[in-house]
């Protein structure tokens, strides 16, 4: 018997009128706009202007979620097209069920997309995001807890967790009268698995931070450590979960997907070297000039953007070079010889 437990959520969904107000959707906008906040200051700090986060997010978010989405069907398709599913509710965003490796390659291909836009490099928004990333992730899962979903299986753990049958309206079925009270699911209480993830992605970010800050990771490193670290704790936490999912061999798919991203994310950790980006805006919302962190000092002391050569003015140089170097009227020199085999024409 447990002298302790952590209770669950009885609502999932409020109602303004006849718009549903869903836990779990709030928690992933308050992860993030937490994100935002945090990668904001980061990206000033290299010399972002401020808030490009958000020109950022406007296309990572949306990819992030569909990503997120098709993974989710992909990785558990039995309620969608197993015996007796609905395909159409693969679209159902609304009913919860989001993979975090699709939310993640969705996002980073949408990161990618608007970084082409913005002329700023990849890799600098890669690192600067990898410690809101982590908090967002950690703010979304208690959207699990208000779903009352994704808990692993029966402890006798003082932080155990009391789950109830959550009906399809978002509300915790009842008992008989007169009590009407909430229903828990039988075999409890059980282990928190948000909570785990939760205080395992905060400790992420701690982690990154302080690694980042004593080593001035670039070249998207801060971004592996990260990468890194979550698949650790992930395929440890998904062992624990009880819920459906598909299994491959002695494990469930997530776990074999987070060896897999770990091995690819060691290897760019170790083999990609190279120094911190920073950027000073060019005129005229061109893009950004990437420069040495010598340089970026320079910039922020003096508020004028080093010259450095571009690389049209490079190629157009090489080429001007090369015209003065042939011989005059642009003629080349097979044309030279030409009279010469014209006379010996003659002679034959």
């Amino acid at each position: 018997m447990n002298l302790a437990s952590i209770p669950s959520p009885t609502t999932a969904v409020w109602h303004l009128g006849p718009v549903p107000i869903r836990a779990y959707a709030l928690c992933i906008i308050a992860g993030i706009i937490a994100a935002c906040f945090i990668t904001d200051r980061r990206m000033r700090a290299r010399g972002v202007q401020p808030w490009v986060i958000l020109d950022v997010a406007v296309y990572a978010v949306p990819f992030g979620i569909i990503g997120a989405r098709i993974y989710h069907v992909i990785s558990s398709p039995q309620g969608y097209f197993g015996e007796g599913g609905e395909p159409i509710k693969a679209l159902y965003i609304w009913e919860g069920g989001l993979g975090i490796w699709g939310a993640v390659a969705g996002g980073a291909l949408g990161a990618w997309l608007a970084c082409r836009q913005l002329r700023l490099p990849f890799a600098l928004v890669a690192d600067t995001l990898a410690v809101g990333l982590p908090v967002a992730q950690g703010i979304g899962r208690l959207g699990n807890w208000f779903n009352n979903e994704l808990h692993g299986g029966h402890t006798d753990l003082p932080w155990g967790l009391e789950v109830h049958q959550m009906g399809p309206n978002g509300q915790a079925e009842v008992g008989p009268a007169p009590d009407n009270a909430p229903q828990l699911l039988e075999g409890g209480p059980f282990h928190p698995t948000f909570l785990y993830e939760l205080i395992w992605d905060l400790g992420i970010a701690g982690v990154v931070l302080w690694a980042d800050r004593k080593y001035k990771f670039g070249k998207g490193r801060a971004f592996a450590l990260y990468v890194m670290l979550y698949t650790l704790g992930r395929g440890v936490i998904e062992s624990i979960r009880t819920d459906e999912a598909t299994v491959i061999g002695p494990w469930r798919i997530n776990v074999w997907v987070s060896i897999i991203v770990f091995l690819a994310a060691l290897i760019y950790f170790v083999r990609v070297k190279g120094p911190r980006e920073y950027v000073a805006p060019l005129a005229e919302g061109r893009g950004y000039q990437v420069l040495t962190e010598e340089e970026f000092t320079a910039y922020r002391e003096t508020g004028v953007v080093p010259e450095i050569p571009v690389v049209e003015e490079l190629e157009s140089d090489a080429d001007e070079e090369s015209d003065d170097a042939s011989p005059s009227g642009g003629d080349s020199p097979g044309d030279d010889d030409a009279p010469a085999k014209s006379k010996a024409a003659e002679k034959g």
